[in-house]
Parts: structure tokens; C-alpha cells; sequence
């Protein structure tokens, strides 16, 4: 998914490991997407207090929305760079195409892994027979020995695995003993968890990781702080557990994200991930100039047939702390 912020906001992300605290919780602000209709996004990551959680960047969560009300999902071909997205949706269906060739479908429990290596670019479509759509835009920073590499796509749909008061679709990682064969390029994971009405979860965690919980539906508990939906909940490292608790009286959905804190400082803007101001100047002037390190997408159909590039900042980018 692209960033259509008119004006994205300056991003520069220190590495680091951030000093053992309570849970944080993070609220989400409400991003609209552009077109006619604007489908709107719940954004949790980036914002000032906190950047990246191991090496996830940036987290958005939409519906469940009535594409007949919403307009759905039709982002025209955008660019990457520096990054990984990472789609998963909950209900709805959405057609990807990419400058690597790779034509592919969203489907609910099933992830779709693009990594932009050096540059690639895609569009997300919501397909003619969806009518509600519902899901999680995420990206992962790539580290700078894989930030200037090759395309890639990856499909893969874990199985719903029973944890006792709880089931988990593992698509990044390992978490409970259940593993992901999808490859990371630094250590992460990212799970899909529903937790059956008032259960409580103990799920062994990984201490040297960070972890965040952004709760789909429902009411959740994480080591004992409320978590609404649409929050994000941080858990800073030192955890060998993770405490999960359904407040509600009925099926609660999360995702679990996590990884071991990135090390690197990272600039973020609009849909480019480098590591300087002058870096993402180089990456929107190559955009704009239709260059070949991004690509073609054959077989977009809409409007505009490619999203331009929003003006640069007149300041340079700010240091933005974990």
C-alpha cells in the first residue's frame, strides 16, 4: 500500500535498544488513502513516540468497510525502496501486481510478501467481488546488507494452529514453537492470533525481541494494560512471556509483531526507506523521472496510471529518536 499523504511526514529513525519499560500503548490516527471516497486507515506506526518495533516500520489497519459505502481499494503504481510490505487481510480480496511481474490475490489468512530491494514498484486493487474489506498494511525495514538487492514476492498461508484458549496463523518467525518458512532478512516475527472469549494466553517469548499488539476486534490485556481496538500495544525487550488476556465475552483478533531491535537509523518518506535526506531526494527525483529503478506495472487499469511523487519537505529531515 502507498503512503498518500499529501504532505507524509519527515521520518529519521534511530537504532538502538530502547530501555525495558511498561507497556506502551500507541493510538492509532486516522489516515485517509485519496480517491473520490477516500478509504480511510488506522495508523499506529510511525509516530513521534515511537518509530520502528524490531524492524517494523509502519502499520496500518482498515476496515471491516462496506466497499459499496468506501469506493474499496484502488491504489495506482507506487514506488518502493529500502523495504518489505507485508499484506494480510482479515475479510475481502485484493489483486497485486508488481514490476517484478508478480501477479497475485490477498486472500484473508494468507500473507503476500513483496521486497522492493533497491526499487520496485506495484498497485492493490480490491477485487469486483469484494464487499467488505478488512486488513493490515505493514512494512519491514530492510538492514543495509539487503536494502540495495533484488526483487522479490513471496506467497504463503500458515495454518490455523490450536494453542489452548487461542488459535495462530504464523507468517513471519516463530512464536509458540510454530515457525514460518517464509525467509527474514533480521530476526521478526508476525503472527495472526484469536483468542477464544475471556482466555488467557501465555505465549513464551523471545526476551531479546520487542513486541508490539495491534488489536483487529475486541479487548485485550497485554501484562495487564487495557488495549482497545485499533491500539497498538509495546512491549519493550526482557520478556521470556507474553501475557494475553481477552476482556471480552467474545472472540478477540491481534496481530503479533515483533523482532529484535533494528540497529540501524533509518529515513522515512512517503513510501521510500533510506538512510539520509538526500538519499530519499535521489529516490522521488527517480521516480518522478519514470526511471528504471523501479520499473513497470502491466495490467494497471485505473487513474491515474501512476501516483506522482508528493513535493519534498523545504526543511531537511529531523532526527526522530526510538
Amino acid at each position: 500500500m502507498s503512503n498518500t499523504e499529501p504532505a507524509p511526514a519527515e521520518v529519521e529513525c534511530r537504532g538502538g535498544v530502547p530501555a525495558p519499560a511498561r507497556v506502551e500503548v500507541l493510538t492509532a490516527r486516522d489516515v485517509p488513502l485519496g480517491g473520490p471516497r477516500a478509504m480511510r486507515v488506522r495508523r499506529t506506526l510511525p509516530q513521534r513516540q515511537r518509530s520502528l518495533i524490531g524492524a517494523w516500520c509502519f502499520a496500518d489497519h482498515y476496515g471491516p468497510d462496506d466497499v459499496a459505502a468506501s469506493g474499496g481499494m484502488d491504489v495506482a503504481p507506487h514506488p518502493h525502496t529500502g523495504l518489505q510490505t507485508v499484506s494480510w487481510l482479515f475479510a475481502g480480496e485484493v489483486e497485486h501486481r508488481d514490476s517484478l511481474g508478480s501477479h497475485a490475490l490477498v486472500r484473508p489468512g494468507e500473507l503476500n510478501l513483496m521486497t522492493s530491494g533497491h526499487g520496485i514498484c506495484h498497485s492493490e486493487v480490491s477485487t469486483p467481488g469484494t464487499r467488505i474489506l478488512h486488513g493490515a498494511q505493514l512494512w519491514v525495514a530492510l538492514p543495509a546488507a539487503h536494502r540495495d538487492g533484488g526483487r522479490e514476492f513471496r506467497h504463503y498461508a500458515p495454518p490455523a494452529a490450536d494453542l489452548g484458549g487461542a488459535t495462530a496463523r504464523v507468517f513471519l518467525g516463530t512464536v509458540a514453537g510454530l515457525a514460518s518458512p517464509v525467509p527474514t532478512y533480521s530476526p521478526l516475527l508476525g503472527a495472526e492470533i484469536v483468542l477464544r472469549p475471556h482466555a488467557r494466553l501465555s505465549l513464551p517469548a523471545e526476551p531479546s525481541y520487542e513486541h508490539g499488539v495491534l488489536v483487529d476486534t475486541g479487548l485485550v490485556s497485554l501484562a495487564g494494560t487495557r488495549l482497545e481496538r485499533g491500539s497498538l500495544g509495546y512491549a519493550a525487550p526482557g520478556s521470556a512471556v507474553l501475557e494475553l488476556v481477552n476482556l471480552a465475552g467474545e472472540e478477540t483478533r491481534v496481530l503479533l509483531l515483533g523482532g529484535a531491535p533494528f540497529e540501524e537509523d533509518i529515513v522515512m518518506w512517503w513510501n521510500f526507506v533510506g538512510r539520509s535526506h538526500e538519499e530519499i531526494a535521489a529516490f522521488r527525483e527517480a521516480w518522478q523521472a519514470e526511471s528504471d529503478q523501479f520499473g513497470r506495472v502491466a495490467g494497471y487499469a485505473g487513474t491515474p496510471p501512476r501516483l506522482p511523487a508528493p513535493p519534498l519537505p523545504n526543511a531537511r529531515l529531523k532526527p526522530r529518536t526510538r
